[in-house]
């Protein structure tokens, strides 16, 4: 099957590692992305993005002639759609990105293609958008070109070794959809693969990161509580776990990631009388930051001028990855309020269009009020003792 040539729209945190990995199982790999830059610099060897191993890879598989990068798609044996899939104003899926992607590969597709949908699509995508698009190139979906759904399943800071070694949902629109996509994934998954129904599995996806959510925003609620009564809440939880049949996790700064805080919506917005406690959810998450901007509104009012230091913009820890972030919000409305002067450190970002970054040390001797929003691996190695004179908003209970 190494013979086949497969086309990769969207050169992303999924769309690379993938083009990377097939690439180097023998694939054909033409990746399609819409910034020339990005194009330029994977054509180049390099990445664009943040982790680990995927710049061995892709410089591996750009050398050995395996992968490719365009800006416009080109006949291939396998299409595969890793584009983003936002939403827009009231939390609405943005389908905008899987529309263009799926018409512009209409005038290259041939009978006998494939098309899979990896992007984190709401139910019915691939029967009510994908589907209708690609029959206006005359060929008969689900007889002369195949379509399916496999969500991507991966860990930031790990995708190079989950995308090979999880498991994977194949939902396809007919069951020839489904083997077909199964035999390409089981060329290069070392997970066992699960055949569905393509709404089945796109409603999976779906529900993973809505299960996430539920369960954050009780630990996040936890906290909103341990606050009002006065109760430390790593204290509460750690004690609560040592039930045998308890596992409370950690509260935050909120949700991020293009997933957990995304995905729900696109649950709630196909059922919204029926989805309560996953709405409910996504309201206590995306209400969490705002709680803390009230926390450091509130320290700021003991100094005339302070200096407050932001600790952490990703949106978890050890990852560049800033999409949804809480700590983003965080620091913009800090900003915006002008509550102090604002030094803001991530180490995992050169630079960012709105904040100024400065080094660890720096923030550290010039703040009088920290903040940290997210627990990297450097900010857990702090010398207490430094810490001793300022008054400290921990979210992440690592102090």
């Amino acid at each position: 099957m190494s013979d086949q040539r497969i086309c990769i729209l969207g050169l992303g945190y999924i769309g690379l590692p993938t083009s990377s990995i097939l690439a180097t199982k023998g694939y054909s790999v033409l990746g399609i992305d819409v910034n020339p830059d990005v194009v330029a610099t994977i054509n180049e060897g390099r990445i664009h993005i943040t982790e680990p191993d995927l710049d061995l890879f892709v410089k591996a598989a750009v050398g050995s002639g395996k992968l490719r990068a365009a800006l416009k798609p080109e006949a291939a044996d396998v299409f595969i759609i890793a584009v983003p899939t936002p939403f827009k104003e009231g939390h609405k899926p943005d389908m905008t990105y899987v529309e263009e992607a799926t018409k512009s590969i209409v005038p290259v597709i041939q009978k006998g293609n494939l098309v899979v949908l990896e992007s984190t699509s709401p139910p019915r995508t691939c029967e009510a958008i994908i589907a209708p698009i690609l029959a206006k190139s005359g060929l008969k979906v689900g007889e002369d070109i195949f379509v399916a759904h496999c969500p991507e399943r991966v860990l930031p800071g790990q995708i190079m070794r989950e995308v090979v070694e999880n498991d994977r949902v194949i939902g396809g629109i007919n069951a020839i959809s489904s083997e077909k996509a199964k035999a390409l994934y089981a060329s290069f998954c070392k997970g066992q693969i699960f055949l569905t129904d393509a709404t089945t599995a796109e409603m999976v996806k779906l529900v993973e990161n809505s299960f996430r959510d539920v369960n954050i925003a009780f630990a996040n609620e936890l906290s909103i509580i341990c606050d009002k009564l006065g109760l430390n809440v790593w204290e509460l939880i750690r004690l609560a776990n040592r039930h045998p049949r308890v596992n409370i996790l950690r509260p935050g700064a909120g949700v991020g990631g293009h997933c957990i805080a995304v995905d729900p919506w696109f649950i709630v917005d196909a059922c919204p009388k029926e989805a309560r406690l996953i709405h409910s959810a996504r309201i206590v998450n995306d209400d969490k930051p705002h709680r803390i901007i009230a926390h450091i509104e509130n320290a700021a009012e003991r100094f005339k001028h302070p200096t407050i230091g932001v600790l952490g913009l990703a949106y978890k820890q050890d990852i560049d990855d800033l999409r949804e972030s809480p700590a983003v919000e965080i620091a913009r409305h800090l900003k915006h309020k002008k509550c102090g002067e604002l030094l803001v450190c991530e180490p995992y970002v050169t630079s960012h269009p709105e904040f100024t970054l400065f080094s660890l040390d720096e923030v550290i001797r010039r703040s009088d009020i920290l903040v940290l929003l997210v627990p990297h691996t450097q900010f857990k190695n702090i010398d207490r003792e430094l810490l001793k004179p300022k008054v400290v908003i921990d979210t992440c209970g690592v102090f």
